[in-house]
């Protein structure tokens, strides 16, 4: 799973199996998130993720749009450009159509995958190279935008236990994957909104060439009915990359900021 890119690497990071029942709704149309990237205090990018109202195939769904750029200093040597969208089940949160178009310093992908949920397929269209393939998916299978959202709604935080593990099957760049998600409990972090009380997650990644292991991501989302992301870190073989969420709006739920006596 190489070439994953800044903004999909901090997308990833989300997952888990929450194959259950969905018992709420942690979000709708007008949501809209900011992350800043950055290491150390060097800011690499700026990540956008927005929910709005669409339709495919005639049919209402939530249509999510991911935008990552690089910014200031880097944009000079490094250019980012990756656009990622979801078209999804408004209720049960699942995919029909994922869209992958990038530009990371050259490295350039046009991708659309439709799924069939009833067949059990997902078709490749690979638009740089001109290639159509299909390909055969797990049930309840999930795209990498798809899942983040997919797992805000079935996350039951009444529930959590620190230590569990959760699976997801995800369906990308022609092969299933399967992600684990560890929770590793509950922690009140300081952002430019103020302090804000987080459930902390683990997801486990394969080493390879850009993490120092398999347990190199940790991701903090608000413990409210939101499950908002609010912060993520990445160790990488030279420090670590963090994005941080830096404005939002449009949230559905009430959102409160812990503050000092």
């Amino acid at each position: 799973m190489k070439k994953l890119g800044i903004f999909l690497v901090f997308m990833l990071v989300f997952v888990s199996n929450a194959q259950g029942q969905q018992t709420h709704h942690s979000f709708d149309a007008g949501e809209w998130f900011k992350f800043r990237i950055h290491y150390g205090m060097f800011t690499a990018s700026y990540a956008t993720l927005e929910v709005k109202e669409d339709q495919h195939n005639g049919m209402p769904v939530h249509h999510i749009i991911g935008r990552g750029q690089s910014s200031g200093f880097l944009s000079i040597f490094f250019k980012v450009d990756d656009n990622y969208e979801s078209y999804v089940d408004k209720n049960e949160v699942k995919p029909y159509r994922f869209i992958r178009k990038i530009n990371e310093g050259g490295y350039t992908k046009d991708v659309e995958i439709n799924f069939d949920h009833e067949k059990g397929q997902a078709f490749v269209e690979d638009k740089k190279h001109k290639t159509k393939e299909t390909f055969a998916t797990k049930d309840n299978v999930q795209d990498m935008m798809s899942a983040f959202y997919y797992l805000r709604n079935a996350i039951d935080a009444s529930t959590l236990k620190k230590g569990e593990e959760t699976v997801v099957d995800m369906f990308f760049d022609k092969e299933n994957y399967k992600f684990k998600l560890r929770f590793l409990g509950r922690e009140t972090i300081k952002t430019k909104m103020g302090r804000i009380q987080c459930l902390k997650f683990r997801p486990f990644v394969q080493a390879d060439r850009i993490f120092k292991e398999e347990e190199s991501l940790t991701v903090w989302v608000s413990d409210d009915a939101n499950h908002m992301p609010v912060k993520i870190r990445a160790e990488i073989l030279v420090g670590s990359i963090e994005a941080d969420l830096d404005a939002f709006k449009g949230l559905k739920h009430p959102f409160k900021v812990l503050v000092d006596n």
